[in-house]
């Protein structure tokens, strides 16, 4: 399998990602600012398809029209010359002071009406940009104190919102849908929304629920101590993936925002699987973007932005070429078999019948050898998960 990348992988990346300067809580910069169109013209030169923006990342905030005019037309420019496009857009309600206490939720109504107007506009850009999604992270939607936040009549004002962004998208008839990022706490100590599972209660609540999916991310399910291939299961489940951000995580801890796979490898693994393939049993695949929403290391020139950038795509690609090899491997077809993974998805009940008919089965109940269970009818669940990591490291 070829591990260059090209366009028909769909690998995207923020502005934001390999345009981070090293800047952290207790350091400034490592690194100068990257202009955007040299950031296209990089990308394109390692093969990535799209590349993805908040406002605040093409233009200043508080820029002036003149002075934002300049920078979309910079950027059309750019992706015109290399072909690149912008799958996805996404607005800044975290950095300015002014959203301290949020955007659609902060306490201060005048807050949430101007964060509802920069939206807005962003709206505009993104659907003139031919951006098929606008991803949401609620970064400074919550709180730290019981005390200071009304959490009921906060998601009230959350839904408020997105209710109010999808009457407008469908009014301009915009080709967009929304799509909710989770995360459970930084830089706010709880965050609104803080998984997958949140979200998707969240969006049943809408009444555009079908504009409305989840971005889950790496990083953010970790931190909260799940299992991100499950959420993504989920995800994929209520079919509401939109979008997804990946990078590497190693364990509960702040949001480190590695390369994808230089965190928990077999996770990485999984997901790639799952994305590729749709289940172990089969069924739809991932075909959105292949979004990285990583952080370059402040150690790095950048000579290193741009190999880290190069990291990620070979990353997702060697685990690709490893699922295929997992998938194709006949031992792995029959443990599959043997441990029952594919019976799952045979229906518990029968066509046709009733919970009288199972009732009625002594075969199900009466007649059900439990003690057949004791010591016997081993699933063979270690033997596979062996031969998952043995395609992994490359010994098969």
């Amino acid at each position: 399998m070829a591990l260059t990348p090209t366009r028909d992988d769909k690998f995207s990346f923020g502005l934001w990602t390999v345009g981070y300067n090293g800047s952290d809580p207790f350091g400034g910069p490592t690194r100068a600012a990257l202009d955007v169109v040299h950031v296209v013209e990089k990308l394109a030169e390692l093969g990535a398809y799209g590349l993805t923006f908040h406002d605040d990342d093409l233009f200043a905030f508080g820029s002036t029209d003149a002075e934002r005019q300049t920078q979309i037309d910079r950027l059309k420019g750019a992706l015109s010359d290399t072909g690149l496009i912008v799958p996805m857009v996404t607005t800044n309600l975290f950095s300015a002071p002014v959203f301290k206490d949020g955007g659609f939720t902060s306490n201060d109504r005048a807050v949430r009406r101007f964060a509802l107007r920069k939206v807005l506009r962003n709206l505009d850009l993104a659907a003139e940009l031919g951006a098929k999604t606008f991803v949401m992270w609620g970064g400074r939607e919550g709180a730290e104190y019981d005390t200071s936040k009304d959490i009921q009549q906060a998601l009230h004002r959350y839904r408020e919102a997105v209710n109010l962004l999808s009457d407008y998208v469908l009014s301009k008839g915009y080709d967009i849908r929304f799509a909710i990022e989770p995360k459970p706490n930084e830089p706010r100590g709880d965050i609104l929304l803080p998984t997958v599972g949140h979200a998707l209660a969240f969006i049943d609540t809408l009444e555009h629920p079908e504009l409305a999916g989840v971005n889950p991310e790496v990083g953010h399910e970790t931190m909260a101590g799940l299992n991100f291939t499950a959420g993504i299961q989920q995800a994929m489940y209520h079919g509401k993936l939109f979008h997804i951000d990946l990078n590497g995580q190693r364990s509960i801890k702040y949001d480190q925002d590695l390369v994808f796979g230089h965190g928990d490898l077999h996770v990485a693994f999984s997901l790639v699987d799952l994305l590729e393939h749709g289940g172990l049993a089969g069924g739809p695949a991932y075909d959105g973007p292949r979004h990285f929403d990583y952080k370059p290391s402040r150690t790095e020139d950048e000579t290193g932005v741009w190999d880290s950038a190069a990291a990620n795509m070979r990353m997702y690609l060697l685990l690709k070429e490893r699922a295929q090899s997992f998938r194709a491997d006949p031992e792995v077809q029959e443990l599959l078999r043997s441990a029952k993974v594919l019976e799952l998805a045979t229906p518990t009940l029968s066509e046709g019948e009733s919970f009288d008919d199972l009732l009625a089965d002594r075969a199900s109940y009466e007649d059900f050898d439990t003690d057949a269970y004791f010591n016997g009818h081993g699933f063979g669940f270690v033997r596979l998960q062996q031969l998952a990591i043995d395609h992994l490291l490359g010994a098969r």
